[in-house]
């Protein structure tokens, strides 16, 4: 298609990886941090078209995978009441929580409606002025502001049955978070290009000056992602640290003032557990005090919820970029898209779901299908 193609070229895509060996003179560790980054990654083979000195690591850049299981239990309890419908993106009905999920909340009769927008859920609360409505809002700053302008008209319209169950997270604190850890591997970041082209880059910058790391704004396409790298490299080789915009056709350094001004107005900054990372401060939206009335967690007395990640799934190592999907056991096995064991099978953006859909058959580092 024209303007995708043209990201897609195989020409392309073999000079900027013939570029990345011709500058690399010892290993580097780089992590995406955006999950439809990594299934072109994984679906394009990009990996395997780099010198074995670059390692690509995942990092949690998928929102359905990180929204904790306290969480999700809180989704299901209140799906469960006769007097609520429920409305949530389809991605996270099958995402499980300690005993079921929302699919099966649905199946056994609870009134669990699927989202295309935000906006969706104003029409349901119109439609139904004797119902209890309740929006699941998940995502990084990306959806964050369709999320807030529904909040926001709710409010203008005067719909009192609307509630919203809040689950956004930021990405930047994510970051802080894996660089500071002990035994962190990651020497450089794709920052996710849609996530900046609403809040800009300059909250990258004092990052790569705190961890000396370069973050190169990066987008989505198999060209997109090689010139990150490529980018990445060039700073690391030469000893450098600083945020770069390899998405200048999308991302401006002040992002969309106008998306953060609506977000301002209706979110404030809070701590956020993060499914298999845990508790990240400043890593979350809440509603400010204008909008509070509307938050279904307080609303439906959900505070004491509490749940505990199952042992056996390693995803929480995934999204820290510490193992990857075919060093589970259970990878292909007992875990499958058909029967998950943790969001990372789940989410179309999730790495064990990538790495299911493209790699199953073939060696790691192969090729799933290679740029146009």
């Amino acid at each position: 298609m024209k303007h995708i193609d043209e990201y897609r070229g195989r020409e392309q895509a073999r000079t900027l990886a013939a570029a990345i060996a011709r500058h690399v003179t010892r290993p580097w560790t780089i992590m995406e941090v955006c999950g439809g980054q990594t299934h072109a990654i994984v679906r394009f083979g990009i990996d395997s078209m780099l010198p074995p000195a670059i390692t690509l690591l995942h990092g949690p850049g998928c929102p359905v995978c990180v929204t904790s299981l306290d969480l999700i239990d809180k989704a299901i309890a209140i799906a469960s009441r006769a007097d609520v419908i429920f409305c949530s993106f389809g991605d996270m009905l099958r995402v499980p929580g300690s005993c079921q999920d929302l699919l099966s909340v649905k199946a056994a009769g609870g009134d669990v409606r699927i989202l295309y927008s935000p906006m969706d859920a104003l029409q349901v609360a119109r439609d139904n002025p004797h119902k209890q409505v309740v929006m699941f809002a998940v995502g990084f700053e990306t959806t964050a502001p369709a999320t807030a302008m529904a909040i926001h008209q709710a409010r203008t319209q005067g719909l009192t049955n609307f509630y919203v169950l809040v689950a956004h997270v930021l990405v930047p604190p994510a970051i802080a978070t894996i660089l500071g850890a002990p035994g962190n591997r990651v020497q450089a970041f794709l920052a996710a290009g849609h996530v900046c082209a609403v809040m800009g880059y300059s909250e990258y910058e004092p990052l790569a000056r705190q961890f000396k790391v370069p973050i190169v704004v990066t987008g989505f396409e198999p060209v997109d992602i090689l010139q990150g790298i490529l980018r990445c490299v060039i700073q690391l080789e030469a000893g450098r640290a600083v945020v770069e915009n390899a998405y200048a056709r999308a991302v401006r350094r002040d992002g969309n003032t106008g998306a953060q001004t609506l977000m301002r107005d209706v979110f404030h900054v809070v701590p956020r557990q993060w499914r298999g990372v845990g508790s990240i401060a400043s890593s979350g939206l809440g509603l400010t005090p204008a909008y509070a009335r509307m938050d279904a967690e307080r609303h439906f007395g959900l505070s004491a919820i509490s749940a505990a990640e199952p042992s056996a799934c390693i995803s929480g190592l995934i999204l820290q970029g510490q193992k990857k999907p075919h060093e589970c056991p259970a990878f292909g096995k007992a875990c499958t898209p058909e029967h998950p064991w943790g969001a990372t099978m789940v989410s179309a953006e999730g790495a064990c779901a990538a790495y299911y859909r493209y790699r199953r058959t073939e060696p790691v580092g192969a090729g799933a299908e290679g740029p146009a």
